[in-house]
């Protein structure tokens, strides 16, 4: 393994955990920052589809909706696989995701486990995500 495929793949998985982070922090601005201008984001649930966005006008205006539901978030990453290949990157990661919302007066705890099926590209030596699938 190169040096280039090992600093390319401590870059995904920084790009990956920044992903969580800022999301955990609702600041869906700066996770947009993250992503192609043409990204996709796609959602699947016991293997339906429910959810499909593209372009980050659209995906920052769905997110932002998102976050104004829940009122905390906690995301834990955990293995992260990738194959690098030039400027283009592929990988899977694995995630637990902790949302809160009130519901009547109660906090309501959903908890997920996420498979992430990614699609990378490095634009002006920075890798951003072009193609996220989340499967529940």
């Amino acid at each position: 393994m190169t040096l280039d495929i090992l600093t390319a793949k401590d870059e995904l998985r920084d790009l990956i955990d920044a992903y969580a982070s800022l999301g955990d922090e609702k600041k869906i601005a700066e996770v947009m920052g993250l992503f192609t201008p043409d990204a996709t984001y796609k959602v699947y649930m016991n293997g339906t589809m429910v959810a499909s966005t593209s372009g980050k006008k659209t995906m920052e205006e769905e997110f932002s909706g998102h976050a104004a539901q829940v009122t905390d978030y906690f995301t834990l990453n955990g293995q992260h696989t990738v194959n690098v290949d030039g400027d283009t990157a592929t990988g899977v990661s694995f995630t637990q995701i902790k949302m809160i919302r009130a519901s009547e007066g109660a906090a309501i705890l959903t908890d997920y486990s996420v498979r992430y099926d990614d699609e990378y590209v490095r634009l002006n030596g920075k890798w951003l995500i072009k193609d996220m699938r989340w499967d529940n």
